[in-house]
């Protein structure tokens, strides 16, 4: 219920701060308008008017299944976790995207996933929906999956939140950002600041519901070993992919914790897959090392059980731990992050082998958890979350010491 109430709430201030900011020339002091002072001041004007929007909403348990439709287990799978992803869900329920896209085509995926969602949670629905318009307008839009065959979970959310934020994108695609700053200005600023500039250049390209609770911003730290020249790149991101490692460094099973600390590490590269140094004017053996910059409401991690070879793609079926509460990612954020703790609410999962695989959902209830396998739904207890078919993991911010 508290996770319901502040995903609404969220939602009406981030609108109306939208509309104060461009009727009264407000200037947010970053791209995330709910760390903003305007933001505070209106969370409690909106606390009664909100209350009532949320009792005009009715809803079902949400436990109802998704027939499958040849071969559509990952589609299924994933949507379950996105429909238990409460603030896109009363977005979506809302139809609040239809207040302020960029442009007037009708945004017909996006209308059939809500209607996907509204089904879900509807007050007396059936056990199980179909998702017949919603599969057939995303394999239009996504050539790459128009056939019946298997397809790979991760990839699916990757296509499908892209085309959903390019239905309802609050900018136009004509839209042009700010012009890029000169090299030398760039150069002159400190790091910080560059990340700043930079994802609020990206926010005046792309900017909407999905970006607001999806993206995030990685940063890569270069430095030469020949030169010591460091360089500093930035990327936006809807998921972090994690390599599993074969075994514990404590030794015991493997965690959550030994596939992060494996992502951040510093990476050596030799002078064939570095890139140029600017200083040595050529390529020349370097480090790399990733780090967080700027961490997302919502938080996916992909433990890639997938590897392609010259040949064949195997899969990894090492069990990975992982915290359901209050996982904390501030070490792998950027040099002074605080704590930045997530909840657990919804888990992908991949059983079987690459060519004959199965996915199903776990998903965090008002009464528990529960298991989605296609169209049975099932009660799950926690120690059932824990396997190694775990594949995507779903974590909501729960708080964060460093305002972004």
């Amino acid at each position: 219920v508290a996770r319901r109430a502040a995903a609404v709430m969220e939602d009406s201030c981030q609108a109306l701060c939208r509309s104060l900011a461009t009727q009264s020339a407000v200037q947010q002091e970053g791209p995330d308008i709910s760390q903003s002072v305007l933001y505070s001041s209106l969370m409690g004007l909106l606390l009664v008017a909100d209350n009532e929007q949320e009792a005009s909403l009715t809803l079902g348990s949400g436990r109802v299944g998704i027939h499958n439709v040849g071969n559509t287990c990952f589609l299924n799978a994933v949507l379950q976790c996105l429909s238990h992803t409460l603030p896109l869900r009363d977005h979506c329920l809302r139809q609040r995207y239809l207040q302020d896209m960029g442009t007037r085509k009708p945004p017909e995926l996006m209308n059939a996933f809500s209607q996907v969602l509204s089904d879900l949670w509807a007050p007396e629905g059936s056990t199980a929906v179909h998702p017949g318009r919603f599969y057939t307008l995303f394999r239009e839009s996504v050539p790459n999956f128009n056939t019946y065959s298997q397809q790979d979970a991760q990839e699916f959310l990757r296509f499908l939140l892209d085309r959903l934020h390019s239905e309802v994108n609050r900018h136009s695609p004509s839209s042009a950002p700010s012009p890029a700053l000169t090299e030398s200005k760039h150069t002159q600023l400190r790091v910080e600041d560059r990340a700043a500039h930079l994802w609020n250049r990206y926010l005046e390209r792309d900017n909407s519901r999905i970006v607001e609770l999806f993206s995030g911003q990685l940063r890569s730290s270069l430095c030469c070993s020949v030169c010591g020249h460091q360089s500093t790149t930035f990327d936006v991101f809807c998921d972090l992919s994690l390599p599993i490692p074969k075994r514990s460094v404590s030794g015991g099973i493997v965690s959550l914790k030994d596939c992060l600390e494996l992502f951040s590490q510093e990476e050596a590269l030799d002078s064939e897959n570095a890139p140029m140094c600017d200083r040595c004017g050529r390529c020349t053996e370097s480090t790399k090392k990733l780090s967080v910059q700027r961490f997302p409401r919502i938080i996916v991690l992909h433990l890639k059980r997938f590897a392609a070879s010259r040949f064949s793609i195997s899969k990894s079926t090492v069990s990975v731990s992982f915290p359901l509460r209050h996982l904390d990612l501030g070490q792998y954020g950027a040099q002074g992050t605080g704590r930045v703790l997530y909840n657990l609410y919804a888990v992908c999962n991949h059983s079987g082998t690459v060519n004959m695989g199965h996915y199903t959902a776990y998903c965090l209830e008002q009464a528990g958890w529960y298991c989605y396998n296609d169209s049975r739904v099932s009660p799950a207890s926690e120690s059932q979350l824990q396997s190694n078919q775990a594949y995507l993991l779903f974590y909501e911010m729960d708080s964060c010491d460093r305002k972004q």
